[in-house]
């Protein structure tokens, strides 16, 4: 249930209506808005009755929400979520992010070339691999925390906030303390240890779709973030099993606009794993602009060759120069 606030309610008020839904046994969420406090109500095994809280001072409504996802729902947050990096990057809300960079850190020579690549050509966070979780256990691992190290740098000495993955408990703590954006991979979004850790941060996180997830499976995972109280989540539409080998994945365009409909919170595309292959990067990334996407990530490597890991899905930088263009015509004056 949402309970919903005047926006002349006064801190008693609202802390009295905290007070009840506790004391009923539930937990209380505030959720602040452009014009009005919420309170969201979670953890109620069954329905609650609107009348223990409508005549509360200060209430103005009590809304069910049908929604097992609840803090993930619009019903719950109408407004779009914006994410706020300390360095100023904005994402949600209207405005569209690029974070590019290598699938895995190799060494600084590579990570700095890379990012003052991309830089130059418009993304406004590095992505990089420091752990990477791989199918084969004799392929390149990461160079774990010297890797978020490597990262720390970028990020002082170019300028560009930097997001990685953290793939279990132990990488997550050091991932909070390096990084501005933790990622979970497709192979963790329901790793639910990991998410509810992932809730406990103070940082934003970046969830990706499992690859076999439905998008209600994919909203649960984040509400398992959010019910921890980090509501700083930014999901991510990289592809599901598709047929046939011409993409490594099928990205689910339709995804994005049903996302954006269902949910407050900001939703990007990764159309380097979806495609698996660099031809097809370019053309997947303008239809993700197209049908509202609120920004991509993208795999960039200078020699994408002799690349350690994901090389032929990365673009050269002249590529990915070149598609920056296309996308600031597709998104003209939604750019920092």
């Amino acid at each position: 249930m949402l309970i919903v606030m005047d926006k002349t309610a006064s801190e008693a008020e609202i802390a009295a209506v905290v007070a009840k839904i506790e004391a009923l046994g539930y937990t209380a969420q505030t959720i602040p808005g452009g014009e009005r406090m919420a309170i969201g109500i979670l953890r109620n095994p069954g329905p609650v009755d609107p009348a223990l809280f409508i005549d509360l001072p200060g209430v103005i409504e009590a809304i069910p929400v049908s929604r097992s996802y609840k803090l993930v729902s619009r019903e719950m947050k109408r407004e779009n979520s914006i994410i706020v990096l300390p360095q100023g990057v904005k994402i949600g809300g209207g405005h569209f992010v690029v974070m590019a960079g290598p699938c895995a850190v190799e060494s600084e020579l590579q990570a700095f070339t890379i990012a003052r690549a991309v830089k130059a050509a418009g993304a406004q966070v590095f992505r990089g691999g420091a752990f990477k979780p791989r199918t084969s256990p004799y392929s390149y691992q990461g160079l774990e925390e010297e890797g978020l190290k490597i990262l720390a740098r970028v990020r002082d000495e170019i300028g560009l906030p930097v997001i990685t993955e953290a793939i279990d408990h132990y990488s997550l703590d050091l991932v909070e303390q390096y990084a501005d954006i933790i990622q979970i991979g497709a192979r963790n979004m329901q790793n639910f240890s990991l998410l509810r850790r992932a809730g406990q941060a103070r940082k934003p996180v970046l969830l990706k779709r499992g690859m076999s997830a439905t998008l209600d499976e994919f909203f649960m995972a984040a509400e398992y973030i959010l019910a921890e109280g980090n509501t700083q989540v930014i999901l991510c539409e990289r592809g599901i099993r598709g047929i046939g080998a011409h993409a490594r994945n099928t990205l689910d365009l339709a995804a994005i606009p049903y996302v954006k409909k269902e949910s407050h919170l900001p939703i990007i595309a990764d159309p380097s794993h979806a495609a698996g292959r660099r031809l097809l990067v370019p053309p997947l990334a303008r239809g993700a602009v197209a049908v509202g996407a609120d920004g991509l990530i993208i795999e960039v490597h200078h020699d994408p060759i002799h690349a350690l890991s994901d090389g032929p899905q990365s673009l050269y930088p002249e590529q990915f120069a070149a598609l920056m263009r296309d996308i600031q015509t597709l998104r003209p004056g939604q750019w920092l």
